[in-house]
This record gives structure tokens, sequence and C-alpha cells, in this order.
């Protein structure tokens, strides 16, 4: 492709909404173009980006065995009224009616319409296990749409889903895909890590997380320095070091804290270390039919770790998600408001983490306002009930499976899977006849990818000041020809059009910048930069007065002088290594 007939679209300005770098990148290399909040328009350079990463996507998927098809983004309701997702998936969820006043959607997502799809073509254990995917558009209205495509409204992703007559059955698909997805993201050159997730609204009870490492992840992410363990932050376990398990036990007593409440203005009034604070949180619990009630429920911490409400809205008898009581409610129940709040006396059911679990002199609330209790021992008086695992863990906290220390690291989730079992199939039917004649109701997997939310990935782990540096896999072009002064030497325009027609010849992606004199050697280095572009040639007048071309490489900086008549054999070599 020539630059004079191709709509390289740079623009030189950072975008005031821009936050991160690929949302910046994008839109200034000519990738993206917004057309309202949450809504992109793909223009031609950033649509071939997608096209390669689609291809190794599709091929990876097709050598697993995966049957890929084509669903509707518009979905009928009735099969998320069957699902009994229709108010289940909120705002989020775009409604609308058709001409005849029947409800209709933007589909997030397919579990329904692949179960109702397959439970009326599958009939017998005998045509198990199956895998489909498709690669489509998805929409979910977003409250707040941000990051350029990385939390878009429409995104396109890649969504699979695999049935199934046994769990052995679906726990080997589920290794499949585990392993599929592995090598995509390899393949699409990806520093990354798989870690133990939460399935959230999805279902199911075994997830993975894919996670692009970058410091612009909004999630974060956990694994052990030396083993395997890995894990989100909202699943992730360590352990704790006992940090007063020497100390003689003390004598307690009832100290006056005025106005601190906060854990931090405490321990400096009291000079003692924040861990030596337990902190109580009260949450709401929730009935035997699963709605929120106002019995409360106290949860025990140490004051220098910090809740995590995922693990504690899975605790039997307390409210998901998770709802903090009121300061209103807690005076009414407690006679104490938020601040004062301690384990000592205190007539609620109390759940405690393990980091206090073997704290002792310790100091917590004494359930009076301003005052509080120091050298605090569990005893009769001041016990829990059950002991959880509810803390968030903590960079440098011990590994269970002794290997070494956890590190916690931000990252970008660009894939997910799921053993969702028979929560959709169960609501749809989706039943075959087993061995035995016997109608039974298949297992389920799901294997999704953000297609388009890689795009901005790689960005955001393969830039530099000048711009993006695309892994070779995913790069629009692959080679970028660049020509100086060609209006003023006829050789060299005629090895830059002879380079370029090779390049053609041999299945190299090449784009050539052949614009005229307006256009500055200087401005078509810069852009030759910002978009990414791994290999460059130079052909100038100067270079060619020593027989010779330039080549530099886009991700090292390196530059070589390449002679004419070697050409072509260094670019066979360079691009098919």
């Amino acid at each position: 492709m020539r630059i004079s007939q191709y709509l390289l679209a740079t623009v030189k300005e950072t975008p005031a909404d821009a936050e991160i770098i690929s949302h910046k990148l994008m839109i200034r290399a000519g990738l993206v173009r917004k057309l309202a909040s949450g809504l992109y328009n793909w223009l031609p350079l950033g649509l071939k980006v997608l096209n390669n990463i689609e291809k190794i996507v599709r091929e990876e998927m097709n050598k697993s065995g995966a049957m890929e098809v084509l669903m509707p983004i518009v979905q009928h309701a009735e099969l998320w009224h069957e699902s009994d997702r229709w108010e289940q998936m909120g705002e989020e969820l775009l409604r609308f009616k058709d001409r005849h006043s029947r409800d209709f959607c933007l589909g997030p997502t397919h579990e329904e319409v692949i179960t109702d799809l397959v439970r009326g073509e599958y009939t017998s254990y005998k045509q198990l296990p199956a895998i489909f995917y498709q690669i489509q558009t998805k929409f979910r209205d977003e409250r707040r749409p941000r990051f350029g495509v990385m939390r878009a409204r429409e995104f396109i992703m890649k969504d699979a889903y695999s049935f199934h007559i046994n769990e052995e059955s679906l726990q080997n698909t589920y290794e499949q895909m585990y392993q599929t997805y592995y090598n995509i993201f390899q393949r699409l050159g990806l520093n990354f890590r798989s870690v133990v997730a939460d399935s959230g609204s999805i279902g199911g009870n075994t997830s993975h997380e894919f996670h692009v490492l970058a410091d612009s992840g909004e999630d974060e992410i956990v694994f052990s320095t030396k083993g395997d363990y890995a894990a989100n932050i909202e699943l992730a376990v360590g352990n704790l070091a006992i940090k007063n398990s020497s100390e003689a036990r003390k004598d307690s007593e009832i100290v006056n804290t005025g106005s601190e409440h906060s854990v931090e203005a405490v321990a400096g009034l009291l000079n003692i270390g924040v861990y030596k604070i337990i902190k109580t949180l009260i949450v709401h619990g929730e009935d035997e039919e699963g709605n929120i009630s106002d019995e409360l429920i106290a949860l025990l911490l140490r004051g220098d770790q910090e809740l995590n409400e995922i693990k504690a809205q899975k605790l039997q008898g307390v409210a998901s998600p998770l709802k903090f009581a009121s300061d209103e409610l807690i005076t009414k129940k407690i006679g104490c408001g938020v601040g004062c709040l301690g384990p000592s006396n205190l007539k609620l059911r109390k759940i405690a983490d393990h980091s206090v679990e073997n704290l002792f002199n310790f100091t917590c609330g004494a359930n009076q306002p301003g005052k509080h209790i120091t050298n605090m021992n569990w005893s009769e008086g001041c016990a829990y009930d059950e002991v959880a695992d509810i803390r968030k863990v903590q960079e440098n906290d011990y590994s269970l499976d002794g290997g070494g220390i956890l590190s916690v690291k931000r990252g970008i989730e660009v894939g997910h899977i799921f053993q969702l079992g028979k929560k959709y199939s169960d609501a749809l039917n989706a039943t075959v006849l087993d061995s035995g004649g016997k109608a039974v109701t298949m297992l389920m997997g799901c294997y999704g990818i953000g297609v388009s939310r890689l795009v901005a990935a790689s960005i955001e782990q393969n830039h530099d000041q000048k711009g993006i540096v695309w892994p070779e896999n995913i790069a629009p072009f692959q080679l970028i020809i660049v020509q100086i002064d060609a209006h003023k030497s006829r050789q060299v325009a005629d090895l830059s059009d002879s380079t370029y027609e090779k390049c053609i010849e041999m299945g190299i992606e090449v784009l050539m910048d052949d614009r005229d004199k307006k256009t500055s050697p200087g401005v078509k280095f810069a852009e030759s930069e910002l978009i990414g572009i791994p290999h460059r040639l130079v052909i100038s007048s100067r270079s060619l007065a020593e027989d010779a071309v330039e080549y530099t490489h886009r991700q090292h900086g390196e530059k070589q002088k390449v002679k004419t008549n070697d050409l072509i054999q260094f670019l066979v070599k360079l691009l098919s290594s």
C-alpha cells in the first residue's frame, strides 16, 4: 500500500479525554476515531491490527477442534427470561422494543443464544463434546466508558461455548481451552499471566483469567515469586507472619480516645502499631431466601489489612453483594457508632479473619462512644464465632505453595474461561439422551477473549516515547519503505518502486511512504515510528551514493547499511525468520 493512496490519519495533539497511553496512541496513530461515548470507528490501520489478532485467534481455535458460528447481536427477551438474567444484568443490558412492542436486547454475551441453538440441534450424548465459537460485536451499556477501546460500550469479542455429557469431558475441554489461550497470547507476543478467578455474574465454580501485565491495568493479580501459585486479587490467599507471638499477655484497660476513630489516628494517639488494632466492620446478613436483611454481622480484621469484599460476600449468611450497615442502624442496634466498635461483649455473629486469630495484647473499640480497650486478649467475653479468609492479599505475603513470597502486579484482563456447569442448560432445559436413553442436562463451559481490547493491551505493553512498537505478528505492516527526495532522483524512485513491487510478490505486508516534497523526511520518520511498523528501509540519494539503503529495527533502534544488490535476500531472511 502506498501512503499517497492510504488514509494515514496521524495527529500531533494528544486528545484531552485520553487518560492512558494506548488511548492516546490509538488516536494519534490514526487507528480509531471516537463516534460517541464508548463507540469507535476503526480506521484502516487499526482494522489491519484487529484483523491480524482475529486471524491468530481463529487459527488457534480451529486447531482446538472448535466450530465457528455467528449469532445475532440482537436477542429476544424470552431467552433472557428463561435464564432469569433479564433483570439480573441490570443497566448494562441495553433493552429495546421492536415495532411490534416485543422486548429485545443487544447481546453483551451469548450463553442464552448458544444454549438455545444447541438444545434444538443436539439430541444424543454421542454428539458430545461440542465446542462452538464466534468472533463478533458485543454491547454493554457501561455507566462510565473510558480508556478508549479498553472499556468501550461496543467491542469485539471471541466467545466460545462447550457442551458435555459429564464432568470428565468438561474438565478435558477446559484444559484444552486453557492451552489454546496460552498459545494465542504467546503468538500475540504478550507478557501475560493466567490466574484463578471469580466467575462473577457469568456463573460457574471454576474459572481462570488471562492478564496482560501493565501498570495501567484495572485489575490486581497475585503470583508467587518462586512457585506456580497465581490468582486474581479477589480470590488470592496468602500467609501473614504473626507479629507479636512472643509477647507476654497483659491486663486490658479501657482508655479514652475521644474523637479519634480511624485505625491510623487511634494507633498514633496510643503510640502503637496499626497491626495491633482490630477493626470491626458491620455488614448486612441475608435471610433464608437470599434476600438482604437487617441482621448484622461483624467482620474482624487486623488494622493493617484490607477487607476483600468478594471473599466476604461469599460467606454463608452474608448479603451478596456486600452491603455495609449505616451508622444510624449500627447505633440503634449496638448503641455506639462506627469508630469505637470491637468484638468485646458484642452480641452479633462475629467472623474473624485469620490475621486476628492468633493476635493478642491488641486494641479494639469498647463499643462505647470515644472509648477503646488496650491489651485485650481473646476470652469468653471477647471471642469470635468463626474464622474465614476475608482479607485482601498484600505484597510480600507468604505464598501458600511454599514458593517464596507473593507479588502483586496490575493486569489488563484479556481472556476468561469458565466451567459453567448446568447454570444455563438447566434453565433452558438443554438435554440429550445418555447411553441408557435417559434425558440428561448437558454441562457447559464458556471461554472469552476481548479481541478489540487486545489491541489496546498490546500498546500498553509495547510502546516508547516515539509511539507504538508492535509485536511482529500483529503489526499492520511488516515493513515500511521511506523514499527521500524521489522527485529529485530517478534512481531513488526506481529502487523504491522495484523493492515495493518485489515485497508484494513475496507476500510481505509493505507500506511505502511515497509522499511528495511537501512532506519532510523528519515527518516521515516520526510517523513511521509513531505507527510502530517493525522494520524500516530508507532509500535516499545519500545512501545510494554508497550503493546501499538504510535499515532500522523499530524495537531496538538498530541501524545498518544494506547493499542494494543484497537487499531482497536481506528482506527474505529478515521477514521469514
